[in-house]
Formats: structure tokens, sequence, C-alpha cells
């Protein structure tokens, strides 16, 4: 059984989304950020940095427990666990690990952005919170491309669609709004069609 420490973010979601499609047991943990959950002694050692998502396998490798944050080092690591969603194919699963880290860095970054500088900013800029919208969006397109002529983006489903799929629905009416993306809205509708991903997106709520 794993332990999994989360709230209902972009980030913990994919790694919900992870554990459901993999199949793997879990009991839940949820952290109530605004009320600092997350900063409390229980779940600093589990996370020093206090931050989901992060988790505690009990049964990690060679028998012993494993704990584990950050969402791609999450995902990698179930993924590896239960031998799903990583290609084994060379070239496709380093294609599957670089749009893992666009998801999880450069279009998870910006689209933080956008809820830091329209939430909680000391100033509030109309132009600023336009900036990273933009931002997140030429993302976004780039990954329009690559799907134009398949279904996921290392070709076969993997940790990289399970990564960048929760910011697409966070970003739903950004998305919507630019009127651009057929192939990411294609991709976005097939997953939200996937048991697995609906269980996981809902985990936390």
């Amino acid at each position: 059984m794993i332990y999994f420490y989360t709230a209902d973010s972009s980030n913990g979601q994919r790694v919900a989304i992870m554990l459901e499609e993999c199949g793997l047991p879990y009991k839940l943990v949820k952290l109530d950020l605004m009320g600092g959950e997350q900063r409390k002694p229980e779940f600093l050692k589990v996370n020093p940095a206090g931050a989901i998502p992060a988790i505690v396998d009990p049964d990690g490798p060679g028998g012993k427990p494993l704990s584990l944050a950050q969402s791609a080092a999450i995902v990698l690591y179930l993924a590896e666990k239960t031998q799903h969603f990583l290609p084994q194919d060379p070239a496709r699963r380093a294609e599957a690990l670089q749009w893992l880290m666009q998801a999880t860095t450069d279009t998870a970054a910006s689209s933080l952005g956008i809820f830091l500088l329209s939430t909680f900013a000391p100033e509030k800029s109309d132009a600023n919170v336009a900036f990273f919208e933009e931002r997140v969006l030429r993302y976004f397109r780039v990954a329009d491309r690559r799907l134009a002529d398949r279904p996921y983006l290392a070709q076969e489903l993997s940790v990289a669609d399970f990564a960048l799929y929760p910011l697409a629905v966070v970003r739903r009416p950004l998305i919507e709004r630019a009127g651009d993306l057929p192939h990411l809205t294609r991709w976005a509708a097939d997953l939200a069609a996937r048991p697995g991903v609906e269980r996981g997106m809902n985990a936390a709520k």
C-alpha cells in the first residue's frame, strides 16, 4: 500500500492518474495547503521541502521503504516499478522523457505563473498574467503540432501524456479561447475518456 500525500493540484493529479492507471493500491492523504498542513513536522519527515505530491512506498527497491517527492520523479518511479507507460524502445523512451520534462518544467512553471500572479501577487497586473498565458499557449502549441500525426506524445500512451493532461484541463478555458489547438483538444478528450484518468483527476477533490 503506497501512501500518497497530495492536494487538488495539477502536480498531485499526474501522480494520482499514474497510480490509478497502473492499478497500484494506495492510501490518499489529502493536505490542506491553505491551512499549512504541508509545513507540519509529520509531513516534513516525508518531504523536507514541504511540497506535494509525495509518496511513501513501504515496499520500495529491495523491499525497503522509500519516500519520494517531485511529481516527475514519482511517475517515473511508478512506471519502472510496474513496467507500465514508459516505452521500451530507446527512441520512444527518450521522447517520452523529453515531453515529461517539458510538461513538468516549462509548461507547469508557466501555468503556475498565471495562478500566482492572479491570486497571490501583492500587485495584480493583467499584462503580467497575459504574458504567462501566452507562454503556456506557446508550449501547448508545440504539443499540438506534435500530436498532429500521432495519438500520444511518444506515439504510445506514456508518462508524458499523464504529466501534461492535468495542465490542459486546468487551462481549458485558455485553450478554448485560443481556438487553434485541435490536436491537443482531441488528445485531451481521448485521455478524459479513460476511467483511470478520470479517477486520478478526482482523487483529491
